[in-house]
């Protein structure tokens, strides 16, 4: 055994620069039986808290439990990041066989009474501790009553089995949805980050809506990648979840320890955002169908909307993309990062990655600091999930650098051009850098809140806050650069998109928002409401209610449609895809104050990283935010930014 694991990459100190992973050391073979060992490891630590003698305290309970796994959180930082970015059927059949297990690992720790008793002393003496201690203790206390430390009996056992369930259907529903992306570019021959573009600009009807079509039916082709008895099943299970916890439905579950508190507040939230989308989506038609002539369907709205823009501004993105090379863009976002925080970016070819299109960078503060490791991963591939995000190699914690990645999904180069980005793309490289700096710049002690380890409708806050750098003039002349030429971009160009920014907002808000009212419905079934789903017609019925209680018009669909709800059946945003619109809230509202002093105001910048950034969950969301603005966030602030009003 001992011969064996000093084979196993993941049972050796890395020797590499930054402690960062030898991706090409890693075999695949190595990843099954150092998950099982840091799941031992982690159950030897966890008994011995438990059968400790010395009264409960921080030390011997708390950070003892975060401590509890250093295997496990060190071969998880590369498995799970490579299983979404880099996967293969290998590793989809270890994630298969191992999900399981490592979610009867965490029943075993989150359901132990003994170790909830001892975690439950810390929780009612914690007067003696800092406030970052305190918020820590309070997480786990409530991760305790929040996986069924309460229950007994049969209700015990039932909640693990279908916690174990869940696991496994959530990792179905990604793989088939994976496969299902992969289907949608053969039968089309584009991808799907590249829909929105293509539905922009094909001017073939009968194109459009096949590729529309095609879009809107992933997930729901009656085959083996078909995702409707995943859903049903899910959401089944989810409903009795929260019913043996004591709750009404999975919503107000949810809900309950999120900065909304209760599914009745963000249903309100949402609804008037839905009737100003829709109101502002009717009134652009009105103008596209006089450009079309006929009347706009939701396979023509893209392209009429494309061409309204350019009619009012003058704009297309045929003449913005040459100026947003991929490369230029991380430019841009890197300039952004430096020109606000300080912060230096520098290529670290040093730093090994785990695919040849990917590429590391190393950070490091005003004072020459590191900062931590930067993985950028940003174009499309096969082995890739859709969409994009930012992620975790490491934690940052007292004494420990995080190494974090940054996936997208933009258009690869080619032989005959570069990877050039639309606009909605370069707002997607500063939204997830923005994430990322959330992590790099965490200066918290214990992992369990730092940097993005906050409640999930607080979390958006700051990738959508590090979009509006993406447009200034400032930043722009930095990295937008004709990539043939070398010419900045005019300035009546930057004008044009700038003025831009706000068109289009009731079809991009309102799709945003029915996804969200969509989730919501969803998980505020009962679970006896929804014994009565029994297939894909309900799927559909339901879904077309929801859409048209809350006002949709035909012409538009939810951004994600129930079979393809990536977000909420397998990224752990169930009943939290408002987040975006929550979080967009507190963003705007802080984009203000940027703006009333002065975008590049050093003080200004200082309190936002020193408030936000480096605090991590180490204090309550409302608390930080009201310290930094001097007061609750102004709600009318989205329909300002994003001309709603």
């Amino acid at each position: 055994m001992t011969a064996c694991n000093q084979k196993n990459i993941f049972f050796q100190d890395w020797n590499t620069p930054y402690g960062t992973a030898p991706f090409s050391q890693i075999k695949e073979a190595d990843y099954l039986p150092a998950l099982r060992a840091g799941i031992k490891e982690e159950k030897a630590a966890i008994q011995a808290i438990i059968a400790s003698k010395e009264a409960p305290t921080f030390e011997n309970t708390i950070l003892a439990m975060e401590n509890a796994s250093p295997i496990l959180d060190k071969v998880s930082g590369v498995f799970f990041n490579l299983s979404e970015s880099d996967s293969t059927p290998e590793m989809q059949a270890i994630e298969e066989e191992i999900l399981p297990e490592l979610t009867a690992a965490s029943n075993e720790i989150y359901m132990n009474p003994d170790l909830f008793a001892r975690v439950k002393a810390v929780y009612d003496n914690h007067e003696g501790l800092t406030r970052e201690q305190q918020m820590v203790v309070k997480k786990v206390y409530m991760s305790f009553l929040r996986n069924g430390v309460g229950l007994e009996g049969d209700a015990k056992t039932r909640f693990a089995d279908i916690k174990t369930r869940l696991a496994t259907l959530s990792q179905k529903f990604g793989q088939n949805l994976l496969a299902e992306n992969n289907a949608f570019k053969e039968a089309t021959g584009i991808t799907v980050s590249d829909y929105y573009d293509f539905m922009s600009s094909c001017p073939d009807r009968e194109k459009r809506k096949a590729v529309f079509d095609a879009y809107r039916s992933r997930g729901n082709h009656a085959d083996a990648n078909d995702n409707n008895a995943i859903v049903l099943e899910i959401l089944k299970l989810r409903a009795e979840m929260a019913e043996l916890l004591g709750h009404k439905n999975f919503a107000e579950f949810q809900l309950s320890d999120k900065m909304a508190g209760s599914p009745e507040t963000v249903d309100n939230f949402l609804q008037p955002i839905m009737d100003a989308s829709m109101l502002k989506a009717k009134a652009d038609m009105k103008e596209m169908e006089k450009i079309a002539g006929h009347k706009i369907e939701a396979w023509d709205y893209s392209y009429y909307a494309e061409k309204l823009r350019a009619l009012k501004y003058a704009l297309d993105e045929s003449q913005t993309k040459p100026y947003f090379q991929a490369d230029s863009v991380l430019k841009g976002v890197f300039t952004a990062a430096n020109m606000i925080y300080g912060i230096n970016i520098e290529p670290a070819p040093e730093v090994e990655v785990y695919n040849p299109a990917a590429s590391a960078y190393k950070l490091t503060d005003a004072d020459g600091s590191l900062i931590g490791i930067f993985y950028k991963d940003y174009y499309v591939r096969p082995t890739k999930r859709g969409g994009a995000w930012m992620n975790n190699f490491r934690e940052q914690e007292t004494g420990v650098r995080p190494v974090i990645v940054n996936v997208c999904n933009f258009p690869a180069p080619s032989e005959e051009s570069p990877s050039l980005l639309s606009i909605d793309n370069v707002q997607t490289a500063f939204h997830e850098f923005g994430h990322a700096l959330h992590g790099f710049l965490s200066q918290c002690n214990y992992k369990t809140v730092s940097g993005t380890s906050v409640a999930r409708d607080f979390v958006e806050t700051f990738s959508q806050f590090n979009e509006n750098f993406a447009f200034v003039p400032e930043i722009l002349a930095v990295y937008a650069k004709d990539y043939r030429t070398g010419e900045p971009i005019p300035a009546e160009l930057v004008t044009k998109v700038r003025s831009a920014l706000k068109f289009n907002q009731g079809f991009t808000c309102g799709e945003l928002c029915a996804a969200s009212i969509l989730d919501m419905k969803w998980h505020e079934l009962t679970a006896s409401e929804l014994a009565a789903f029994e297939g894909p017609e309900d799927i559909r019925a339901f879904e077309e209610k929801a859409c048209r209680e809350m006002g949709l018009v035909d012409e538009i669909i939810p951004r994600y449609r129930t079979t393809y709800f990536n977000h909420i059946f397998n990224s752990g945003y169930s009943a939290g895809y408002y987040s975006y619109l929550w979080s967009e809230v507190l963003a705007d509202d802080a984009w203000e104050k940027f703006v009333e002093d002065g975008i590049f105001n050093p003080e200004t910048a200082k309190s936002f990283r020193q408030t936000f950034l480096e605090k991590g969950g180490s204090e309550e969301p409302m608390t930080l935010y009201r310290s930094f603005r001097g007061a609750d966030p102004d709600p009318a602030a989205l329909s300002r930014a994003r001309g709603l009003e």
